[in-house]
């Protein structure tokens, strides 16, 4: 009596034959079903992905007007900067030349101004004078003339 195991290469090929026919079977199950539900699957990614698309877009978009919202608040500072500091350099200069100006003994512009209502104010009053003088003299002027007038008419009768 042998202790070994009986072995039939016949029946380990049927078996294996049987095993192989199931593997081979169990293949064409999964491409099947992954033929049926790739397409699912498929479309499903293509649906997630355009919902991630439009994420995206409207983060990005958001991010762009924030961004966009920031360099103008930047812009303007610095230009409320840049005015105030020409401002002042402006304001500083012109108190400069004004000082020079003044050092040099020519007048500023507001004593210019003043002198010229004072000049305008006294052309009216002497306007006013000149008019009111004038008046008399051209009376006194045609009272001459017909003063001067009678005695030659006297005279002219007397002869």
């Amino acid at each position: 009596m042998s202790t070994k195991p009986h072995f039939d290469p016949s029946a380990m090929t049927d078996a294996m034959k049987e095993q192989a026919q199931q593997i081979w079977l169990a293949g064409l199950g999964a491409f099947s079903k992954a033929q049926q539900e790739g397409t699912k699957t498929f479309e499903k990614l293509v649906n997630d992905g355009i919902t991630m698309q439009r994420k995206a877009q409207v983060t990005a978009e958001e991010k762009l007007a924030e961004a966009t919202q920031k360099v103008s608040q930047v812009a303007h500072q610095f230009n409320e900067r840049a005015t105030g500091q020409w401002d002042k350099l402006e304001n500083i200069f012109e108190d400069r030349v004004a000082k020079a100006l003044t050092r040099l003994g020519i007048p500023s512009a507001a004593e210019l101004q003043a002198l010229h209502a004072r000049i305008d104010q006294l052309e009216k009053q002497l306007g006013a004078k000149a008019k009111v003088a004038a008046k008399p003299v051209a009376k006194t002027t045609a009272a001459k003339k017909v003063a001067a007038k009678r005695p030659a008419a006297k005279k002219k009768t007397a002869k």
